[in-house]
């Protein structure tokens, strides 16, 4: 997948939604102004999404120029100048909205991603997004992810054999789910089971499972989880807790050794960071 190519299609279907036959409002400005405009931060936060950003004011006016005084996956402050864009007014105005949307939504991703992440240091245990993303914007998501110090599971359906509760009873039992995967999995492809009690950790273990989900263990049954897994295995496989994981119990849950916690809200229930863009001079020729 190219990323670039990824990006102008985001930010074009974006700006179309928007702009529709045209931005009517943009005309109150005489259509050769240029201005300068700043975005500011009103709350702390982790950056992310300079380059959807970037790319909605390119494909509006391919002169327009932004300089960043933050890059992706740092840290910022309420109050902070995060970028100055210079421009046709018109094609400032008109991307405006379109351009903080995605800046807002993707560091709100990014800055809650940090959050675990710093609830979990020390501990071992990896933070990994999920598939329950925004539709349509799930490479940014995953890449706000990132910026926050997070891990990225599979992208989609077809870059990761994921076998969950259906696939096991429709492939007829835990061991034969996994031989088949194995069959069928390309080179380099993970192959991951889920599992909802012991049981069927010692099975999926005995099958020779290399990496397990633990779907919604207590914490008592997730500690005895990686110590089985180390008596069977000698932790040769990796096990991952997922359900009901919050920044209240996440520190817990890293604490009983299981190698990596999948966190859906990551991506989804995501509050934006509060920005705002200000015209800082304008009527320049």
């Amino acid at each position: 997948m190219d990323v670039l190519t990824e990006i102008e299609k985001n930010v074009s279907q974006a700006l179309a939604e928007d702009t529709g036959t045209g931005d009517l409002t943009a005309n109150l400005i005489p259509a050769g102004e240029t201005a300068v405009a700043a975005v500011i931060s009103r709350e702390d936060a982790v950056l992310c999404g300079a380059e959807w950003f970037q790319t909605c004011f390119r494909l509006l006016s391919p002169q327009a120029a932004v300089h960043w005084f933050a890059q992706d996956g740092d840290p910022i402050t309420g109050g902070q100048t995060l970028c100055e864009i210079k421009g046709n007014a018109r094609a400032l105005l008109t991307g405006e909205r379109t351009a903080l949307n995605f800046l807002q939504l993707l560091s709100a991703v990014a800055a809650r991603t940090r959050l675990y992440m710093e609830e979990v240091a020390g501990t071992g245990a990896a933070i990994v997004d999920t598939r329950k993303t925004i539709p349509g914007l799930r490479l940014a998501q995953k890449y706000a992810v990132r910026c926050g110090g997070g891990t990225n599971h599979r992208l989609g359906l077809y870059d990761g054999i994921l076998i969950k509760e259906n696939h096991i009873i429709a492939a007829g039992g835990i061991a034969p789910a996994l031989r088949a995967a194995k069959k069928i999995s390309p080179p380099g492809v993970s192959v991951q089971i889920e599992v909802e009690s012991l049981d069927d950790l010692r099975r999926a273990l005995d099958a020779g499972a290399k990496l397990v989900l633990l779907d919604n263990f207590d914490l008592d049954d997730l500690a005895d989880a990686v110590i089985v897994n180390a008596r069977l295995t000698n932790r040769a496989a990796a096990l991952e807790a997922s359900g009901g994981v919050t920044l209240e119990n996440v520190r817990a849950v890293a604490e009983t050794g299981v190698d990596r916690i999948s966190v859906g809200s990551l991506t989804k229930d995501i509050t934006a960071v509060d920005l705002s863009m200000r015209f800082i001079s304008q009527g320049l020729r």
